[in-house]
C-alpha cells in the first residue's frame, strides 16, 4: 500500500517538474487515482466526504479572495503612484531604485508575487529608460524581492497559508507567537540584507535627476479593501473559537464587494468583469486542490513518519545538523521545483523531527519556510515571478540566460537566507 501511494506521488512530482505548464492536471489526476483506490477514505466514508475532509477550504478561499483584491489594487494604480512619490522624494537614484525594490517586497506581503512584479515592472522600465540603463538587474530584483516577502504573512503566498493551516497559526501569530518574534520579523531580516545587497549594485547611479511622472489614481477603494482584509484577519485572530473557514469567508466577502464595485461604480461590462476573474491564478487553485488530496493519502499510509525517522537517524539527534539539512535541502530543491508540494510534504516531517529531538517545532518549520521560499530565487525557474521577469526582459530586448540570472540569484539567495536563518536560530533555540 505504501509503495503504491509513494509511486503515484513520485510520478506526480516528476511530471510537475518536467512539464510544469500542466501541473494542475497531474495533481488532480493523482488525487483521482488515489481516491479511486480508497487511500484517502479512512473509516469507510464516501469519496465526496473524503475530498471535503482533505481539502483545506479556508486556504483556498483566502487565496481566491486575496488574488481578487490584489487584481483590483493593481487596477487602482495606487502602487504606481506610491512608487512615483518614492522616486521624486529621494536625492539619490540608487536609493530610489532600492526603495522601489523594497516597496515591491512590501506589496508582495499582501499581494501575489507575479501580480506584484507585473504592477511594478512598468515603473522600473520607465526609470531605466530615463537613465538609459540596462533593466536586467532591476527586473530580476523585482522578482527576487517579491518572492522573499511573500512568506512574511498569512496572505502573502500559498506556502504561508499552508503553514498556517498546518500549525494552527492565526494572522497575528506570524508577527508574535508564544512571546517570541515570529516569521514576519525573520523575513524582514532577509529583506534588509537584500536591500544592502542591491544598494551596492545601484549606488553608482549618483544623484536623482529623474523627474517622476504623477500616475493618476483610479480609486482608493481597492486599497481600502486591502487594508480591511489585513486588519480584519488580524481581528479574527483574537476570536477564541471562530466558525470553520471564518477567515476565508471574510476575505471572500471583501472580494465580492470589490467585484461589485468594479462592475457598478466603475461601469465595467460583464465581459470585463469576467476577464478580471478569468485572469486570476486558477491553475494554482486546482493544483492545490489535488495536492491536498495526495498529501492526505500520504498521511493515511504513515509515509511521513517513516521519512521523519530516516532524517532523525541521518542527523544523529543533533539539533544544528537537522536545522542545516532542512534549510539547505529546501533552498536547493526549491530552486528547481515548485515549493508548494514540497512544503506540504515536509511540514509534518519537520514537526515530527523536532518533536523527536524535544525541540520547539517552529525552529524546523520556520527553517523549512525560509529555505523553500527564499530558495525559489536561486534559479530563473525557481518561482513564477522569476519566469515573468525573464519574459518581460526578453520582450524589452534584454534576454537573460540561466547564467545571467545566477549572478543575481545565487548571491542574493545566500545572503538573505543566511541573514534570516541566523535570526531564526537566535530567536527559537
Amino acid at each position: 500500500m505504501k509503495w503504491f501511494v509513494l509511486g503515484i506521488a513520485v510520478l506526480m512530482y516528476l511530471l510537475v517538474i518536467a512539464l510544469p505548464k500542466r501541473k494542475a492536471w497531474y495533481t488532480i489526476g493523482a488525487a483521482l487515482v488515489l481516491l479511486a483506490a480508497g487511500f484517502v477514505m479512512p473509516g469507510g466514508i464516501t469519496p465526496i466526504q473524503a475530498v471535503c475532509e482533505k481539502i483545506n477550504w479556508n486556504v483556498l478561499m483566502i487565496y481566491v479572495g486575496s488574488m481578487t483584491i490584489a487584481a483590483l489594487f493593481i487596477y487602482s494604480r495606487v502602487p504606481a503612484r506610491i512608487a512615483d512619490a518614492i522616486v521624486s522624494g529621494l536625492p539619490s537614484t540608487g536609493l530610489a531604485v532600492v526603495a522601489i525594490l523594497a516597496m515591491t517586497g512590501i506589496i508582495s506581503i499582501f499581494v501575489e508575487n507575479v501580480a506584484t512584479v507585473l504592477v511594478m515592472a512598468p515603473i522600473a522600465l520607465e526609470l531605466c529608460r530615463k537613465l538609459k540603463m540596462n533593466p536586467t538587474y532591476f527586473m530580476s530584483g523585482l522578482a527576487v524581492m517579491s518572492n522573499l516577502e511573500g512568506t512574511a504573512t498569512l496572505v502573502g503566498d500559498p506556502p504561508s497559508m499552508i503553514f498556517a493551516s498546518f500549525a494552527g497559526y492565526t494572522f497575528n501569530d506570524f508577527f508574535v507567537y508564544d512571546g517570541r518574534l515570529s516569521i514576519f520579523f525573520i523575513i524582514q531580516t532577509g529583506m534588509l540584507a537584500g536591500c544592502v545587497f542591491f544598494y551596492f549594485y545601484f549606488a553608482k547611479l549618483g544623484r536623482n535627476t529623474v523627474p517622476a511622472r504623477q500616475e493618476k489614481v483610479v480609486s482608493v477603494v481597492p486599497a481600502v479593501l486591502l487594508l480591511a482584509m489585513i486588519f480584519g484577519l488580524a481581528g479574527i485572530s483574537f476570536v477564541a473559537d471562530p466558525f470553520p473557514c471564518m477567515s476565508g469567508s471574510f476575505v471572500m466577502l471583501l472580494a465580492v464587494i470589490g467585484v461589485v464595485w468594479y462592475a457598478v461604480a466603475q461601469k465595467q461590462s460583464r465581459a470585463q468583469v469576467g476577464a478580471l476573474l478569468r485572469d486570476l491564478d486558477w491553475e494554482t487553485i486546482f493544483f492545490l486542490t489535488g495536492i491536498f488530496v495526495v498529501i492526505g493519502a500520504i498521511e493515511e499510509t504513515s509515509l511521513l513518519q517513516d521519512f521523519s525517522g530516516l532524517l532523525e537517524r541521518i542527523t544523529g539527534g543533533n539539533m544544528f545538523a537537522g536545522f542545516m539539512i532542512i534549510l539547505a535541502a529546501s533552498v536547493l530543491i526549491s530552486g528547481f521545483i515548485d515549493n508548494v508540494p514540497y512544503i506540504m510534504v515536509m511540514l509534518p516531517v519537520a514537526k515530527m523531527l523536532a518533536d523527536s529531538l524535544n525541540l520547539r517545532p517552529e525552529l524546523y518549520m520556520f527553517a523549512l519556510l525560509v529555505g523553500s521560499c527564499l530558495g525559489g530565487n536561486l534559479t530563473p525557474f525557481g518561482a513564477s515571478a522569476n519566469v515573468v521577469a525573464m519574459g518581460i526582459l526578453k520582450k524589452e530586448g534584454y534576454p537573460m540566460g540561466f547564467s545571467g540570472w545566477l549572478k543575481i540569484g545565487v548571491p542574493f539567495t545566500l545572503i538573505t537566507t543566511f541573514a534570516a536563518a541566523a535570526v531564526l536560530w537566535l530567536l527559537w533555540t
